[in-house]
């Protein structure tokens, strides 16, 4: 490749085995991220990540610049030609022969062919490979030198084993982190679908904006631009995807009446997917998802674990509960555990019965959701339908126009259901086995496991148990946000690998972001959508990757 410059070294800013300083045309463009090679001792080659460009000039200061324009005057000419250079900052991130000692002045500095991008980034030796996007080098150079390099990451420190959960940040609408999600998804997917050999996994996603993910199989018709639907296709086959939708997707909707509409999807949509074998309404029974009745307090502070004793003892038929079979006699039956003098149980007070009653009415009263199931109208029982989820297997669960109670009620009750069938602790239908693995992705993670969710919530519970175990049962967390400082630490400190979109200063001032240099930091306040910094074990520095177009409809 093209020879660009020269390493310098002073006595104030030397060159050390971790950076240097290089000197290069002043009309060469270079971007952060990009990649260099240095020729060093022994017939070696280092190379290294372009963090840093500055330009300077032999100007003693700013005044004598100012001066020198004739006392600030923007249209004079300046008597006297400034000398001036540019020098680019680099990290260190490898050696072809291990040889570490600094690299040394007046050393020939190249920009780096593909294949030694490839090895200075360590993505030659990907054990278990997993694309997760590309790469694009020397942007600003003539069209021969500039590179395209797909991106793998190890699919063992993304899924487990060795390193499991992905958390994706980024503000909202510009750095289209469910799409990015989607795209690791699928990747996987076509993975498994390439080989019989690659481990079970199967995906719940939750769908919690519109209508997102409510047509993940149906092909996207890039608004009839025949162009861009061919370019976006050669990316991925550039990428060795398959160029369809997802495959084997259910849709799971809440329930709707005549009345009220609980979902966003379309008539003709709906339809469409019913007559295909492909979508469902679910509800929640009484008898037999009373034990779940915890979630609905996920957001409350019961600190004297009140509300829990109450829920244990419904669950134990205790107070007259044994009798009951369906909400609406619940409901009752929790009313007259509210009148005064009606409590038996002196440990437990009327005020607490009816905050609980309270409560409870606020999300089931008036609710179609909880209701008897009507098989012959296609309702269904989420821990029912899901229970034999299979290998490939994409189960959509819409909550998007739910409340944000019950939003937490139905994410908390998939996860719980989703996690005894991986603990072996729910039957599954005879000679069906659950996936080795069961990809869960959420959006609007903040809802359910924020800083400042109750430490008692029994949904952050079951999150923190999954960051902390879940690699090991099989149930991965694919987390999204605007704000990763707003996560509890237990979530991001057990997720392996995280994907950093467009954010802003505040947000980067936090101390999630101190140990990533404030040269990725500033770009992170301008990445265009589509774009990631990617940060994970096995890469030997944060790649700024891009990735194409969803495949699936796209809803405007």
């Amino acid at each position: 490749m093209s020879l660009i410059g020269r390493v310098i070294a002073t006595e104030k800013v030397p060159t050390t085995i971790d950076d240097f300083c290089f000197w290069t045309s002043k009309d060469l463009i270079l971007n952060p991220f990009d990649v260099v090679k240095v020729k060093h001792v022994n017939q070696s080659n280092t190379f290294a990540v372009v963090e840093e460009i500055s330009h300077i000039t032999d100007s003693a200061s700013f005044l004598s610049d100012f001066i020198s324009n004739d006392f600030g005057d923007v249209d004079a000419e300046a008597g006297t030609f400034r000398i001036g250079m540019n020098y680019v900052k680099a990290k260190v991130v490898g050696n072809t022969k291990n040889i570490f000692i600094p690299v040394q002045s007046n050393a020939k500095v190249f920009l780096a062919t593909k294949e030694e991008v490839i090895e200075a980034l360590g993505l030659d030796n990907i054990k278990n490979p997993l694309v997760c996007g590309y790469l694009e080098m020397y942007e600003g150079t003539n069209e021969k030198e500039k590179i395209m390099i797909p991106v793998n990451i190890d699919a063992k420190f993304l899924i487990g084993p060795d390193g499991a959960h992905l958390n994706i940040s980024g503000i909202s609408g510009l750095a289209a982190k469910t799409s990015y999600a989607m795209f690791l998804l699928k990747s996987i997917q076509d993975k498994c679908l390439a080989s019989e050999e690659t481990e079970d996994i199967a995906f719940v996603v939750f769908n919690v904006k519109g209508k997102d993910l409510l047509a993940l199989d149906e092909p996207n018709d890039f608004d009839n631009n025949i162009k861009e639907e061919h370019n976006t296709k050669e990316f991925y086959k550039t990428l060795g995807l398959e160029t369809s939708p997802f495959k084997q997707v259910t849709y799971l909707y809440p329930y709707s009446n005549q009345k009220k509409s609980n979902t966003y999807v379309d008539k003709e949509l709906f339809k469409k997917q019913t007559d295909l074998n492909k979508a469902y309404q679910y509800k929640f029974e009484y008898e037999k998802d009373k034990e779940s009745l915890d979630l609905m307090f996920s957001n409350i502070d019961d600190s004297t674990q009140t509300m829990d004793s109450i829920i244990s003892r419904i669950i134990d038929n205790q107070d007259g509960f044994g009798s009951i079979s369906d909400w609406q006699s619940f409901i009752s039956k929790l009313e007259d555990r509210c009148e005064a003098g009606n409590s038996n149980n002196k440990d437990i007070s009327v005020l607490s019965w009816r905050k609980f009653t309270r409560m409870v009415k606020k999300s089931i009263k008036n609710n179609y959701l909880f209701s008897n199931v009507n098989e012959h109208n296609r309702e269904v029982r989420i821990a029912e339908k899901i229970k034999d989820i299979q290998r490939n297997d994409v189960f959509v669960i819409d909550i998007a126009k739910l409340d944000s109670d019950m939003q937490a009620f139905v994410f908390g009750y998939t996860v719980r259901e989703l996690y005894n069938i991986q603990l072996g602790e729910k039957d599954t239908t005879e000679g069906k086995k659950p996936p080795s693995k069961i990809i869960i992705f959420i959006d609007e993670l903040n809802k359910f496991a924020s800083t400042e969710t109750p430490k008692d919530s029994p949904i952050l519970k079951q999150i923190l148990d999954i960051a902390e175990r879940g690699r090991s049962l099989g149930i991965i967390l694919f987390g999204a946000e605007q704000f990763k400082s707003a996560i509890h630490s237990r979530v991001t400190g057990n997720s392996s690998t995280f994907a950093y979109g467009r954010t802003n200063a505040i947000e980067l001032s936090k101390g999630d972001y101190k140990y990533i240099p404030n040269v990725y930091k500033n770009m992170m306040t301008r990445l265009k959508q589509g774009e990631y910094i990617i940060q994970n074990p096995i890469f030997r520095s944060l790649l700024n990757i891009k990735f194409p177009k969803p495949l699936y409809k796209q809803f405007k």
